[in-house]
């Protein structure tokens, strides 16, 4: 077990106000790998107020101060790249060249994009030539809660730290109860960056306890939150009595659109992709729409694939997959696979139960439905596992009803050599992001979502401007 911390507030590790203890689980081995303290309102207070002091001076520091920041976190960040691998394959299964490259890797590359994005960003701006006078400027919203999930942890924290940081703001992180060994090694290297005591404080807890304390909390003024719909709509409506501003990142049910035409390698691309973090993503490309010519092709490809996906421990080097990050997750997704086969889906790879070897373990086999329609339970929930729904579709327009037809609305995806086609489907998709052909995200490039995926955007110039309010100023003089 790793030794225990505690929380950290003003500039210095503290005890926690009570001793309410939660352990953390090796989901690899359903084996307890660390004990952390649960925040209550007292070390809430206490974090908030400590955030609030230290806003004034740090709202007002330049730019040149806050980009030295940025730039010193990229380097303990740095060289602390293979504790906080470790630390992420222990707590939520990631295997280990994956928490190596991806997960901590997420964390750098979204913190370069910052820095690049943060040199040409202005604080303030004329309105207009013809408005000398008239001035405009972005001012740091103030004392921030960012509440982020275990999927992809340094993915998350690290949009909502760094863009904070960048704006001014001071800040609240609350990482989730159940991965949090990672937060407790990026706070470390917050530590070291040297930061003002306050601008960053960190306290675990869970969302009923600290998560909801935050989200009511009179003197903080903004939750940039992460997770799944149904616990960003209850932080909108707690939120609501002090009219915080709320940004949220929630869950999806990807659409990916192949048409007849799609390069050889679009379906093998797209089952690689949804199994990729077990399938823990929520942009994952979680239903493949298939042109029904195309269709059976797309069925025996996604088969194949899929058996070939190898399922093993998270401490293990390899490009297998690992477990579920927590019973809970495991039990939920081993429902909704029986409730495909109960509806009449047609299971073509995996199904319920351990792959075949593993008798312990939050693992699951990677599973690929077939002949699936829009309105089973499949195609509608975000099951957050390796569990793709196959549907067919006839024709541009079809497609693009089934793929807008969710209450999702995070990443969709188009797999086409029209060039026309490619460009026509990306317009008319209801989604915040779409990658088309294979062709990932450019760095800095904003994240998030239409619909109940969420409100606001993640990443570079827009992750700043997240933490921003507007002020116009009238009779400016030089």
């Amino acid at each position: 077990m790793l030794e225990k911390r505690d929380f950290y507030i003003n500039g210095a590790w503290v005890a926690p106000a009570a001793t309410s203890d939660c352990e953390v689980i090796d989901p690899s081995t359903e084996e307890v790998c660390a004990v952390i303290s649960l925040g209550d309102q007292a070390d809430t207070d206490a974090a908030v107020a400590a955030a609030k002091a230290a806003f004034p001076a740090w709202s007002t520091t330049s730019k040149d101060d806050r980009m030295a920041v940025l730039k010193r976190l990229l380097d303990e960040y740095n060289k602390r790249a293979d504790d906080m691998a470790q630390a992420i394959s222990m707590e939520m299964g990631a295997p280990i060249n994956l928490a190596r490259n991806s997960q901590t890797g997420a964390g750098s590359w979204h913190l370069e994009g910052f820095i690049e994005a943060f040199k040409s960003f202005e604080f303030e701006s004329m309105l207009r030539p013809d408005a000398p006078s008239d001035r405009i400027l972005r001012e740091a919203i103030g004392v921030c809660a960012l509440i982020t999930p275990w999927n992809w942890p340094m993915n998350q924290v690290m949009l909502k730290v760094a863009g904070a940081l960048a704006a001014g703001c001071t800040m609240v992180l609350k990482p989730s109860e159940v991965a949090p060994l990672s937060s407790i090694v990026f706070t470390e290297i917050m530590d070291a960056v040297g930061l003002p005591a306050g601008v960053y404080n960190m306290v675990n807890g869970d969302g009923v306890g600290v998560g909801s304390q935050l989200s009511v909390h009179p003197d903080v003024d903004m939750v940039s939150f992460t997770g799944s719909t149904r616990a960003g709509t209850a932080i909108t409506k707690a939120s609501a009595d002090t009219i915080k501003r709320v940004a949220l990142e929630l869950g999806g049910k990807g659409a990916n659109v192949i048409f007849a035409d799609a390069d050889e390698k679009a379906v093998k691309r797209g089952v690689l992709h949804m199994m990729n973090n077990t399938g823990q993503s929520c942009n994952a490309p979680s239903r493949m729409l298939v042109e029904r010519s195309y269709y059976d092709e797309a069925v025996e490809i996604a088969t194949e694939t899929a058996n070939k996906v190898t399922v093993g421990l998270a401490s293990e080097e390899g490009r297998h997959i690992g477990p579920v990050v927590s019973e809970v997750q495991f039990n939920k997704i081993q429902d909704l696979i029986q409730q495909g086969i109960d509806e009449g889906a047609r299971p073509v790879a995996g199904g319920t139960g351990r792959p075949e070897g593993l008798n312990r373990g939050y693992f699951v086999r990677p599973t690929v439905f077939a002949d699936v329609n829009n309105d089973m339970t499949i195609a509608r929930e975000e099951i957050f596992g390796p569990v793709m729904a196959m549907i067919p579709f006839d024709g541009e327009d079809e497609a693009i009803k089934i793929a807008n037809d969710t209450v999702y609305g995070l990443t969709n995806y188009v797999q086409t050599q029209d060039k026309d086609r490619a460009r026509r489907v990306a317009r008319a998709m209801r989604s915040g992001m779409v990658e088309i052909n294979g062709q990932g995200r450019a760095q800095g490039a904003p994240f998030g979502g239409y619909k109940q995926s969420g409100i606001g955007r993640e990443g570079g110039h827009w992750g700043i401007e997240d933490f921003l309010e507007t002020k116009s100023i009238s009779g400016w003089v030089e």
